[in-house]
């Protein structure tokens, strides 16, 4: 590969194949380097460290589900109830397929979440914005009677951690968490409704 072929969204994606290859106590600069036949050099012209590098994967891995979830949150055509249905439900499913369909990525994923708080404490702040997004315009139109929508916001978060946060990702197979998913937002849109 020439030099300026070699993009930093390449190196990204050579690192996910070597850290579902290796996992994350393995994976080395010099193998990202190998699977795109560049000097490990070449790579760190790009990301200084691997940390640095960790850090970008799991800041790519992470965005990919904020994306998705900020099209729902700017959807002006649907109501904010429906809105935050779909929201929670789209990122319930957007993590289980994340833990169902690669579970050797996803494993690597827990191991580089522990290492990025800074990524990860972003991420978690960007997804609780969404959700005081979401809040605030049903209490513009009148369906959310909520006196502080941020606090209404990490509550409703923190109230449905065990169907997003990854510790609890062995739950998600359970035949029965659809329906405790479904108990637990129901619950929440029944609270958040205005009488």
């Amino acid at each position: 590969m020439t030099p300026e072929a070699l993009t930093p969204e390449r190196i990204l994606e050579a690192t996910e194949e070597v850290l579902r290859r290796h996992g994350p106590a393995k994976a080395t600069v010099v193998d990202v380097a190998r699977v795109l036949g560049v000097s490990h050099g070449s790579v760190y012209r790009h990301f200084r460290t691997k940390a640095a590098l960790r850090e970008a994967v799991t800041e790519r891995w992470l965005g990919r589900t904020e994306a998705a979830l900020a099209k729902i949150t700017a959807d002006a055509g649907e109501p904010a109830p429906t809105k935050l249905e779909h929201w929670l439900t789209e990122l319930f499913e957007a993590k289980r397929h994340k833990a169902g369909d690669d579970p050797e990525l996803f494993a690597t994923y827990t191991v580089l979440l522990g290492e990025s708080s800074g990524v990860v404490e972003r991420h978690l702040t960007e997804l609780v914005g969404q959700v005081r997004q979401i809040i605030e315009q049903g209490s513009r139109d009148g369906v959310f009677t909520v006196g502080d929508p941020e606090a209404a916001a990490q509550a409703v978060f923190s109230a449905t951690a065990r169907f997003h946060d990854p510790g609890y990702a062995p739950d998600w197979r359970r035949p029965t968490i659809e329906a405790e998913f479904s108990a637990v937002s129901g619950l929440l849109m029944r609270g958040l409704r205005a009488p």
